[in-house]
């Protein structure tokens, strides 16, 4: 069974392909990027090849494609599968279902779903909560509706993995009537990761599932911290919005409630100028300048205090969450480490747990160094694990298993 996965942006498409009869092998990936822009971007990568210089593909003369919309888009990636240099399928139809990304689910659905003419509104009811999100999975729906009709479309929602936060830790101190008519609390984001990684953390732990407590650091130019308990999540640093939690590249975190209403009241800024600050020049980029940690990392290192400030303001409000988390769980078997900055910036990782000796986790050098899987001393009763995320696998299970059963309903 052949599988379509897509994250849709507002000028971007990235999708992979899985033979989820292959053990989830991944046939090609790829992303039209710029969507809606002058000089679209178009990649295509594979294994399965004839052309030993086929990789990465770029289709056509990018001065004269036109990529007006995500349909365009749709129209592209099809071309690129079909593309008899990468024979990945030769008929569209052998794409048995198609995957999404969908950040928002609300309190709608705590698990992965069907798309039908009610899920699609639900999604777009949950777009007032993740307007930058939201709205390309519709568009990305929609474009598949056009290029696969006879797939199975299914949403997998960032939330869904979240369902599981009990109402003490969900519930803001706020009056209840928000909650109740607004449906303002915590939701929380990057379920698929912090599922996926947790699940591979038990494994590596040669623990069940249901007998691990383990914190998950996804980390990256968004970043969130959650707490998994016999693989379930019971709390998680993010909330009503991803702007919620640590500081990441360009959004600030928590912070006093009553900063965005001195922002409108003392200094006149609107609304969207709030906003604006808040989710697009706060975080790394407002303290240092720059979002890159590669690059804060470098000038921390020739002298740039501003830069060594950014990584210690982030790796303190990092391990802040771990600490808290610990208490919630009450003990931990491993902190886990994934995402662009958790699994490839080692110097970071030792910022986070620099104090966590009282937990039972030192971080050995020569291990962090090379980015072992546990990167924790010998004696350390906590493991320190470094987890490549794959939110795709994660993505294409869900579908395939919920094609299996759409199929299997038909037959009926």
């Amino acid at each position: 069974m052949k599988i379509l996965v897509l994250n849709s942006g507002s000028s971007s498409i990235k999708y992979k392909v899985f033979d989820c009869e292959q053990g989830d092998k991944v046939l090609a990936q790829g992303q039209v990027e710029r969507i809606g822009l002058p000089n679209p971007i178009l990649r295509c990568s594979c294994d399965m090849t004839r052309d030993p210089n086929c990789n990465d593909i770029i289709l056509g003369n990018r001065s004269k494609i036109e990529v007006p919309d995500h349909t365009a888009a749709m129209s592209l990636i099809c071309k690129l599968l079909l593309d008899e240099r990468c024979p990945i399928i030769k008929d569209l139809s052998e794409i048995a279902g198609v995957g999404h990304r969908v950040v928002h689910g609300g309190e709608f659905f705590s698990e992965s779903v069907v798309i039908d003419d009610e899920v699609t509104e639900r999604i777009r009811e949950c777009a007032r909560l993740a307007p930058l999100h939201n709205p390309p999975a519709l568009r990305g729906i929609e474009a598949v509706n056009r290029a696969f009709p006879d797939a199975v479309q299914v949403a997998v929602f960032d939330t869904a993995f979240h369902a599981s936060i009990p109402r003490k830790a969900y519930l803001y101190p706020l009056p209840m009537s928000l909650y109740e008519k607004h449906g303002i609390r915590k939701y929380g984001f990057h379920g698929t990761s912090h599922l996926y990684v947790s699940r591979r953390a038990a494994e590596i732990l040669g623990k069940p599932i249901e007998e691990t407590k383990i914190i998950t650091c996804h980390l990256g130019n968004g970043s969130s911290i959650t707490a998994v308990k016999g693989g379930k999540s019971v709390d998680t640093s993010m909330g009503l919005t991803p702007l919620a939690g640590v500081m990441m590249g360009t959004r600030s975190g928590d912070l006093d409630p009553y900063i965005p209403i001195f922002m409108i009241k003392e200094l006149g800024m609107s609304a969207d100028e709030v906003e604006r600050k808040l989710n697009k020049e706060s975080g790394f980029l407002g303290i240092c300048k720059y979002t890159d940690v590669r690059d804060i990392e470098r000038l921390a290192k020739e002298g740039d205090p501003d830069a060594d400030l950014a990584l210690e303001m982030f790796a303190y409000r990092v391990a802040n969450f771990v600490g808290a988390y610990a208490m919630a769980l009450d003990g931990v078997d491993a902190i886990v480490f994934t995402g662009g900055i958790g699994e490839k910036d080692a110097d970071m990782r030792v910022r986070i747990l620099r104090n966590a000796a009282y937990l039972g986790v030192q971080v050995d050098p020569e291990l962090n160094a090379r980015a072992e899987i546990n990167v924790a001393t010998k004696g350390s009763k906590v493991a320190a694990l470094v987890i490549p995320t794959d939110e795709e696998k994660v993505i294409a299970r869900d579908t395939a298993r919920l094609v299996e059963a759409s199929q299997e309903a038909f037959a009926k």
